[in-house]
C-alpha cells in the first residue's frame, strides 16, 4: 500500500478536509459576529425595534408563583427594559448598577448594553465597589438584616428560617447575591413586590427590579458574573 506521505492525492484530500473545517467554522462564526454572544447560552432574545413590550411584561407562571403583569406602561419609558448606548471600557457580560439615576447596564460590547429600570433601597447606596455573583437564587427566601429587625422587632420571627419564597416576599422571583472574595456584601440584586418602587429611591432593599427583569437577567447572567456599583461622582461624570 502506498504511504500517505508520499502519495499526492491522499495529501490533497488532507488538505481539502482541513480546508472544510476551517473555512465552514468562518462560515458558522460569520452570522453570529452582529450578535450578542455573551452571557449564557438559551437567554431570551433582546430587545428590538418589534420587541412585545405586552408580552415581556404580562402576568408569568413560574413554577409554584405566578407573577403579576407589570402596567409598564404607567411608567417612564426609559425604564423598559431596552437595549442602549452606552460606552464603557469593561469587559462585555458585566453589569453596572447606577444607583442614582435608577438603572442597571449589562454590557453587550464597549458600545451598547442592555438596560433595566431599578429601585434602590438605602442598602443601594450605602455601598459601592466592584463585586461578584457568587449565588444565584429562584424563589429566595428574604432573611431581615439585624439593623431592621432592630427598628422593627416583629422581623425577628424571619430571622432563623427567613421569610418564606412567593408573592409577599422582598426579593420576589430571583436573588443574585454580590460576594467580593470570601466576603458576602450583603448587597443583592433581586426581584420586588412592589413594583411601582422602580425608578425610585426607598426606604429598604438593595437594588430592586420588576420580577420579569429579575429573570430575565438571571437567564443571562453566569456565576461570577463582575458587578459594578458606582459611586455618586462615577454616575454623574
Amino acid at each position: 500500500m502506498a504511504n500517505d506521505e508520499y502519495d499526492p492525492l491522499a495529501q490533497a484530500r488532507r488538505i481539502s478536509r482541513r480546508s472544510i473545517l476551517k473555512f465552514g467554522a468562518v462560515a458558522l462564526a460569520v452570522p453570529l459576529a452582529g450578535c450578542y454572544t455573551v452571557g449564557l447560552p438559551g437567554q431570551p432574545p433582546l430587545p428590538d425595534e418589534e420587541f412585545d413590550y405586552a408580552l415581556a411584561y404580562a402576568e408569568l407562571p413560574d413554577g409554584e408563583f405566578t407573577w403579576p403583569a407589570i402596567n409598564y406602561q404607567d411608567f417612564d419609558q426609559r425604564y423598559w427594559r431596552q437595549v442602549v448606548d452606552y460606552r464603557s471600557g469593561e469587559k462585555p457580560g458585566t453589569i453596572i448598577v447606577d444607583p442614582y439615576n435608577n438603572y442597571l447596564y449589562w454590557t453587550l460590547s464597549n458600545k451598547k448594553a442592555l438596560r433595566y429600570g431599578i429601585g434602590v433601597g438605602r442598602a443601594g447606596f450605602a455601598w459601592s465597589g466592584d463585586a461578584l455573583i457568587r449565588v444565584k437564587r429562584e424563589h429566595p427566601i428574604w432573611r431581615p438584616p439585624r439593623e431592621m429587625i432592630a427598628r422593627k422587632p416583629s422581623l425577628e420571627r424571619y430571622w432563623e428560617k427567613g421569610y418564606p419564597a412567593g408573592l409577599k416576599n422582598p426579593l420576589g422571583a430571583r436573588a443574585m447575591d454580590l460576594w467580593q472574595g470570601s466576603v458576602d456584601t450583603l448587597y443583592r440584586i433581586h426581584g420586588t413586590n412592589d413594583p411601582s418602587s422602580i425608578g425610585k429611591s426607598v426606604s429598604s432593599g438593595c437594588i430592586r427590579m420588576w420580577h420579569q427583569d429579575a429573570i430575565d437577567l438571571f437567564e443571562r447572567v453566569p456565576l461570577r458574573t463582575k458587578v459594578i456599583v458606582l459611586t455618586e461622582d462615577q454616575a454623574t461624570a
